[in-house]
């Protein structure tokens, strides 16, 4: 099985809505356990691991892919 990919900052979309009706969270904290923030109500919710991998469904905006590169 693959590993998902995801960063600080990044904002996921969960499998099940936050109960504002909200499913998108930004990824605010991350270690063992990783703290996410609801986009809807800005409340957060610290979440271990491997818990937040399982209800993770993906990645919609990515900090890396925002980011770019300075023209001269």
């Amino acid at each position: 099985m693959e590993r998902k990919v995801f960063q600080l900052g990044d904002i996921v979309q969960m499998k099940k809505p936050h109960p504002c009706g909200s499913n998108e969270m930004e990824i605010i904290r991350m270690g063992m356990d990783i703290r996410i923030k609801c986009v809807g109500c800005k409340h957060s919710v610290l979440v271990p691991r491997a818990k937040f991998e399982k209800n993770m469904k993906k990645v919609l905006r990515s900090v890396e892919s925002e980011i770019q590169p300075a023209s001269e």
